[in-house]
């Protein structure tokens, strides 16, 4: 089965789209990475409809519909969700976790593109969404028939893409700091706890510290435990502030978790270009290669995009002490 990152599975889709392609699409992958919200999204980017199907609690006459006495035969009433006109995408999620005889009629959507009398609109693609066996849940073996019928893409997560989503939406730079030191914890599902650390959970955890409120309920005991830990390490970092505004004098750290903290904070707590050439050349002069690299990439995540990122081009090549960062931003930006 190809396996592909949220973004390069957002690209596989959208060409799906770009080409009406109507092969019916099953999308697998562990709970909490986004595969919901990546359809989502497609279908908000290429301005088309969405109906989402959470399948497994349906009941066989919620699919479908009800038999109504007509003209002395049974005739069909189809329900109001399925479409009728336009475009879109009618998107069967958890298809997996419902029972046999769910799947059932779910196949004759897929194989017919009609169930009775309903015939889905030629505007329409049929995608479906599941979790793998492997990831305790709760799901009913999928025929073989129905399989046939699908394309297949696994999805995978990865802390470059969640980074990336995490910067553009503001997230606790401590989060980031965080998952930078112990990428492991960005998804680690945990039969025995209800709950456990997943992207999904984590943008839940970013909510829950903006509140000041724990994130145990979210990311479960054991992660949330190494979470306030590290945080531990925020009371030793020199003064963040201090450094963004031109003060290069203090020490870099000799933990490794504080050289995570540290060079994230200065990344994503720099508001404008001096305070990144500060944070820059403090790196340059106190750390090592590695740190500044890792400071310049997150930099580039955080200012990708932005009207002014061209400013912060000029100040990288103006400064010879640069020359290694302005290399690797732009090998990022072209990535």
């Amino acid at each position: 089965m190809k396996k592909l990152s949220i973004p390069a599975m957002s690209e596989y889709l959208s060409k799906l789209i770009d080409h009406n392609i109507k092969s019916s699409l099953m999308i697998w992958g562990p709970p909490g990475i986004g595969k919901s919200a990546l359809v989502s999204a497609v279908a908000k980017n290429h301005s088309i409809d969405l109906i989402d199907l959470r399948i497994s609690q349906l009941a066989p006459t919620d699919l479908r519909g009800l038999p109504v006495p007509e003209d002395n035969k049974a005739k069909w009433y189809v329900p109001e969700f399925l479409p009728t006109s336009g475009k879109g995408i009618l998107f069967l999620d958890e298809i997996n976790m419902a029972p046999p005889a769910i799947q059932g009629i779910a196949q004759q959507l897929i194989l017919d593109r009609k169930v009775g009398s309903y015939e889905v609109p030629e505007g329409w693609f049929i995608w479906g969404a599941g979790n793998r066996k492997e990831d305790f849940a709760a799901v009913f073996d999928m025929p073989a028939p129905l399989a046939n019928r699908f394309i297949h893409l696994e999805a995978a997560s990865n802390l470059k893409d969640f980074k990336k989503y995490a910067i553009e939406k503001r997230f606790n730079d401590q989060i980031i700091s965080f998952l930078n030191f112990r990428p492991a914890m960005l998804h680690k599902v945990n039969k025995n706890d209800q709950a456990w650390p997943s992207p999904r959970s984590w943008e839940i955890a970013n909510t829950l510290l903006s509140a000041k409120l724990s994130i145990d309920p979210a990311v479960g005991d054991s992660a949330a435990a190494e979470f306030r830990s590290f945080l531990k390490i925020y009371k030793s970092l020199p003064d963040v502030e201090a450094i963004l505004n031109g003060n290069l004098k203090a020490n870099f750290p000799d933990d490794l978790s504080a050289k995570y903290a540290l060079t994230c904070a200065l990344a994503l707590r720099a508001e404008n270009v001096k305070q990144i050439e500060n944070a820059f050349m403090y790196l340059e002069k106190k750390g090592e290669l590695e740190w500044l690299t890792q400071c310049a990439y997150d930099v580039s995540s955080a200012w990708s995009g932005r009207k002014d990122f061209n400013k912060l081009l000029d100040m990288i090549m103006g400064n010879p002490k640069l020359v290694k960062v302005a290399d690797t931003i732009s090998k990022l930006m072209a990535a």
